[in-house]
């Protein structure tokens, strides 16, 4: 909001209060005379209250008879103390509960060892022990290591030079799910500078070694606060009230590719972390070495300083110094952190994997068509709460992070049958790989399941090879792969690390911040806007607590409620159409339960007795007679026999009058640490049956059934689709319920191609009449997705709400989410 626009409604509530009470006193004015008031206000909240600083680096080699631009230009850098940015986020009460104090090893069932955050890797042990080795007084001590990320992003889309390069920085102690969570856990440290000159120059070799060097001159300044507190202790208050001697240390970085190598000081097409040649990055030995800074200064002193030897021989940049030369403990090649975004879904997926497949396509006879063919599979995927559609398949002209997801989670069968099956069983161990690694929580048997999947897509990939469409594999992207497991073992799971975390924080600490400014020099405006945007949340967190429940924000207080009670019910009081389709997935806050399925207080409009409603569905559905079957499954828990094969007669009879209330929706929510969810890794979503969507086609949604808690992934579960929801009244006791159409498996194996179970509509008779049934909701788990098995052949175009009717046979889609995926199995 602008200044004049607050000032504006500031004059508002002056007015209204006037007319309302006469004379304005102190209690019934506006809050604030106008924006000047409001910022002031702002400017003088004691609580993170750090200052930007500001320096000036120049060019200091020697100066040719005419210097170009960049040599003479003065380079402005704009950083806050990181030493008071960490003790911010160190003494937030907020984060209090998800701060790890020390190095920890998280044990699962059975003793394995579980990785999770930062400290629970055996980084954070050999670090504390080393601090001890040098120092035995330092003993006891907190470390406290700080995690960084850097990455240009440009504000927009117009002309002009509107490029930033932000520095961010987070304190290592805090747990993976609250640095995800975007609520200060990840702070703008620095606005670093970008060197710019003409096209002439851009190339130039002392035009290059200056902007990298500057990089990492400009880092090493930053963090010289903290250099004296990484071999001494800090005396320092934390979020749960007890005074800590901390240790800091630089911890992993999060950067894509090109910013690993700029920071590794590595040339492009090498390895960042091992001394694998660049002509043969997995089949050389050198892939269980590491690179170390003591290793390049034996290359440099083997090649005699000679920096065309070291770049072509051994990919190294000589004319750099790491900034992590000038810190403690600190090697750059051992901190680079694994990044799921741009090196695997990014990178190996959408821009190899993808690439290929739709090259190999097109080098067939019709192969445009088959193009076309995949592109309609894709937008004829059913659908799914929360699924990015992709209406006429692929075609985008610019993909972002969440595009490329969306297709990672449809692709798989849209090619089956239409490429070698290769091809197909390379991409399913690569995603393998992928939802893998992405998990909250690593087990050692999760990480032997990581080692098989990137062998079995090394080993599969070797298809694209056989077809022509590779040389090689060496892509420095795909090779990330081999260290992952190091990595994990290192770092903790990588969804905590990775650079979905920054480029997020990119749209409040830069991108809206210059929007907010008038974009004349903004820069000053947008440092401003971050200070007083941290000043309100650290505010926030400390006075929240001493806040009544009955005087916070309604929303805070269902917040506190959901801590102590089971939630309501998140449709409450809302008809189907009132709920967004953007808002059917979404996290849930601090709520810890493993799962429950409701409905909505508020019934659809249908008739309730049981006759009209009946009449009302057309007197297709025999609903007197499920509902009496159901009952007797109910009521004989322990029967032989199940309802749907009893004989009617011995089934309770029900009132012929009995009232129905039938419902389009219902809620479901459930423990998905690894998916995007709330801080008790609860995540809510809406399970819909209803005859017509936002005014168009049906909507009925698939749903997991359990059939047996003792069998492990989908051998315990079965898949039914919703026709409506119900509940009505026996015995004064309420039902709950929901009227399905079964699916059944077909075969008793997972597909060998694609790795996907499969089922086919449950039918019975000449007819093939659908087996349906009522069901308690207690047995629904959550949603369940379907795609159908489009064989080799072309489909026609089918709208997506058709496709579970169009089709004989589906996959059950354990790639729609992490969750599925790792309990789909």
């Amino acid at each position: 909001m602008s200044a004049g626009d607050i000032d504006h409604l500031m004059n508002l509530w002056s007015a209204t209060q006037e007319s309302k009470y006469g004379d304005l006193t102190d209690d019934n004015d506006s809050p604030f005379a106008g924006a000047k008031d409001l910022y002031s206000t702002i400017d003088s909240i004691p609580y993170a209250d750090i200052p930007w600083e500001g320096f000036k680096v120049k060019y200091d080699g020697p100066l040719p008879e005419t210097p170009p631009s960049w040599m003479t230009a003065e380079y402005e850098v704009w950083y806050r103390d990181p030493l008071a940015v960490l003790e911010s986020q160190l003494g937030n009460p907020e984060f209090a509960k998800d701060m790890d104090w020390a190095a920890k090893e998280v044990k699962g069932r059975g003793g394995e060892r579980q990785y999770v955050d930062l400290m629970s890797g055996e980084w954070a042990w050999e670090q504390s022990n080393k601090i001890v080795e040098s120092d035995p007084s330092l003993s006891g001590a907190m470390f406290a290591p700080v995690v960084l990320g850097s990455d240009k992003t440009t504000v927009s889309v117009g002309t002009g030079q509107n490029e930033f390069y932000p520095l961010y920085g987070s304190s290592g102690n805090l747990q993976n799910h609250m640095r995800r969570a975007h609520k200060g856990g990840m702070s703008l440290l620095a606005l670093l500078s970008i060197p710019k000159t003409g096209r002439d120059e851009q190339d130039s070799v002392e035009f290059r070694r200056f902007r990298r060097q500057l990089l990492h001159s400009s880092i090493a300044r930053i963090l010289l606060p903290l250099k004296k507190w990484m071999t001494k202790a800090r005396l320092t208050k934390c979020g749960d009230g007890h005074w800590r001697r901390v240790v800091y240390g630089i911890g992993p970085y999060i950067a894509d590719y090109p910013e690993q190598c700029l920071l590794a000081c590595v040339v492009s097409g090498w390895c960042p972390r091992c001394p694998a040649e660049a002509n043969d990055l997995d089949g050389s030995p050198d892939i269980l070495v590491q690179r170390t800074h003591e290793h390049t200064e034996k290359v440099r002193a083997a090649c005699g300083g000679n920096l065309r030897e070291m770049w072509d021989g051994y990919g190294m940049l000589g004319d750099v110094v790491p900034f992590t030369v000038y810190f403690p403990r600190a090697n750059i090649h051992e901190l680079l952190s694994p990044d799921i975004l741009h090196q695997l879904v990014k990178g190996t997926f959408k821009d190899h994997l993808v690439t290929w497949v739709v090259e190999w396509m097109e080098e067939q006879e019709g192969g445009k068509e088959k193009v076309a063919e995949m592109d309609r599979r894709i937008a004829a995927v059913p659908h799914f709460p929360g699924l990015r559609r992709f209406h006429e398949g692929r075609g985008f002209k610019q993909w972002t992070g969440d595009d490329s997801k969306a297709l990672m989670r449809v692709f798989l069968p849209a090619i089956t049958g239409l490429v070698p099956d290769g091809m197909v069983r390379a991409i399913a161990a690569f995603l393998d790989v992928c939802y893998l690694v992405r998990r909250s929580q690593i087990s050692e048997s999760v990480l032997e399941q990581i080692t098989d999947a990137v062998a079995r897509f090394h080993a599969e990939r070797h298809v694209f090879l056989e077809h022509g469409i590779r040389d090689n594999f060496n892509l420095p992207r795909q090779h990330s792969l081999v260290h992952y497991r190091l990595s994990i073992q290192l770092f903790g799971a990588p969804n905590g690390l990775c650079s979905s975390i920054t480029e997020s924080k990119h749209i409040a600490a830069v991108k809206e911040t210059w929007r907010r400014s008038n974009r004349n020099q903004p820069l000053g405006q947008m440092l401003l806007s971050n200070q007083r945007l941290d000043k309100l949340a650290a505010a926030r967190a400390i006075m929240e607590p001493h806040i009544p429940l009955h005087l916070r924000d309604p929303r805070d207080n269902r917040r506190t409620i959901q801590t102590t009670r089971a939630p309501p019910p998140a449709a409450d009081e809302l008809e189907e159409e009132d709920i967004a389709a953007e808002d059917e997935s979404e996290p849930v806050g601090l709520v810890t339960s493993e799962g429950d399925v409701r409905l909505p207080r508020v019934a659809a409009r249908y008739p309730r007795p049981l006759p009209l409603l009946t009449a009302y569905l057309g007197g297709r559905i025999p609903l007197e007679e499920h509902i009496r079957r159901f009952l007797y499954d109910q009521l004989n828990p322990e029967a032989d026999i199940i309802g749907m094969d009893v004989l009617l007669d011995r089934c309770p009879f029900v009132d012929p009058h009995l009232h129905v209330s039938v419902y389009t929706i219902a809620t479901a929510l459930y423990h998905a640490p690894s998916d995007y969810s709330g801080v008790g890794a609860m995540r809510r979503e809406i399970i819909r049956a209803t005859p017509s969507w936002q005014n168009g086609p049906p909507r009925h949604d698939c749903v997991y059934i359990e059939r047996d808690p003792d069998e492990a992934g989908f051998n315990g579960l079965n898949v039914a689709q919703v026709r409506f929801f119900l509940s009505f009244k026996h015995r004064n006791r309420e039902y709950q319920c929901a009227y399905v159409h079964w699916f059944e498996a077909f075969g008793e194996a997972p597909c060998d191609i694609t790795g996907l179970w499969r089922v086919a509509p449950d039918t019975s008779g000449r007819a093939h009449r659908r087996m349906a049934s009522i069901i308690h909701i207690d047995s629904i788990l959550r949603s369940a997705h379907l795609i159908p098995v489009y064989g080799p052949r072309p489909i026609p175009k089918v709208h997506y709400s058709q496709s579970l009717q169009s089709f004989n046979l589906f996959y059950v889609n354990r790639y729609i989410d992490y969750h599925a995926h790792e309990t789909v199995f």
